[in-house]
Parts: structure tokens; C-alpha cells; sequence
């Protein structure tokens, strides 16, 4: 019965590593797309400004 305990509870453990290494994984993933998607807001504000500035009527 020992044994039993004991096998189960290096399985457990061994799923509790591995849970904890995917919430580390996601958790750096999830950081590089908040990255990206603040890059991509700002290169679709840049391009919209520049669309806006084509529109405007040139003054001299």
C-alpha cells in the first residue's frame, strides 16, 4: 500500500511540475502578444495619421 502512496504521489507531483511549467510557458506568451498588439496599434495609428494628413487640404 506504501509503494501505491508513493507512486501516486511522484505522478501527482510530476503533473503539478508540468502544470506549472505550461503556466510559465502561456504566461511569456501571453506578454510577447501584448507586445505585439501595442506595436501593431501604433503602427495603425502612424498609418492613419498619415492618411488624415493626405486628406487635409494643403494651406500655403
Amino acid at each position: 500500500m506504501k509503494e501505491q502512496l508513493e507512486a501516486r504521489m511522484n505522478e501527482l507531483k510530476a503533473e503539478l511540475e508540468a502544470g506549472r511549467q505550461m503556466i510559465q510557458e502561456l504566461d511569456e506568451k501571453r506578454t510577447q502578444l501584448g507586445y505585439t498588439l501595442t506595436r501593431i496599434s501604433g503602427a495603425i495609428q502612424v498609418l492613419e495619421e498619415l492618411a488624415a494628413a493626405e486628406e487635409a487640404p494643403v494651406q500655403a
